[in-house]
């Protein structure tokens, strides 16, 4: 019975494990990955537009709910893509660079509702729109040596998804900073999954979850410190 069972869970670990990427080749998909939270962004990019007190504050809601419903969509249409065979190659290529591609500004728009709705540091200006700037170099660095350098491409998304945090960290108000923190520890800790496909079963699909924790824990402190607390300016007017 002890044999038996052993048997059956190496069966499903090779069944359901991810075909490991070569040195230089994009991993390989199973048809059992899926992106569920495209509807949940729609909401969750609607509530914080409602809560919105002016244009400002919807820019931004705009701004960072486009950039998970982004994240989502594409990810979806890519592996469903993926499911299909040779008469879909060329456009499951393209759907792969908008895949790589739309990190960047998903990246670029997580930080934006922090650098546009706390007072911070000095920096902060710039960095409004220099997240933006490392976005647009990201996507011409995927549209040029697209699956290439993997581990370049690795250390830019670890770097732009740093390197505004060294402005954010300066804000005087500090409620949200942990939730901030933990999430991008939590995505962190999935890239190990992320380079383990054909290692470890089911690691692309457990990297997905990864990913949608850590965006809501993002969208919760989002939620919670930036949209229902309130403003500076409703405090002073109190």
């Amino acid at each position: 019975y002890f044999l038996t069972n052993i048997s059956l869970v190496c069966y499903l670990c090779f069944r359901f494990m991810n075909t490991r990427a070569a040195a230089n080749c994009r991993y390989q998909p199973t048809c059992y990955e899926h992106a569920l939270l495209i509807v949940p962004a729609f909401v969750g990019m609607a509530l914080l537009y409602r809560l919105s007190d002016d244009r400002w504050e919807r820019i931004t809601a705009w701004v960072y709910g486009m950039g998970l419903i982004a994240l989502f969509l594409v990810s979806t249409v890519f592996h469903i893509i993926s499911w299909k065979k040779s008469h879909m190659r060329t456009m499951e290529h393209c759907f792969h660079m908008c895949d790589r591609v739309v990190i960047y500004f998903f990246i670029a728009a997580s930080y934006t509702p922090w650098l546009n709705l706390r007072e911070l540091g000095p920096l902060a200006a710039h960095m409004r729109w220099f997240v933006w700037l490392m976005a647009a170099a990201g996507t011409i660095y995927v549209f040029n040596y697209h699956e290439k350098y993997k581990l370049v491409e690795l250390a830019f998304y670890l770097t732009m998804g740093f390197f505004p945090a060294l402005v954010v960290t300066s804000m005087s108000n500090t409620d949200g900073l942990y939730e901030l923190a933990f999430g991008g520890l939590v995505y962190c800790l999935g890239v190990v999954f992320f380079r383990s496909d054909g290692v470890i079963p089911f690691a692309h699909a457990i990297w997905h979850i990864f990913v949608a924790l850590a965006a809501a824990i993002h969208y919760y402190a989002i939620y919670e410190y930036l949209y229902s607390s309130p403003s500076l300016e409703d405090i002073r007017d109190a």
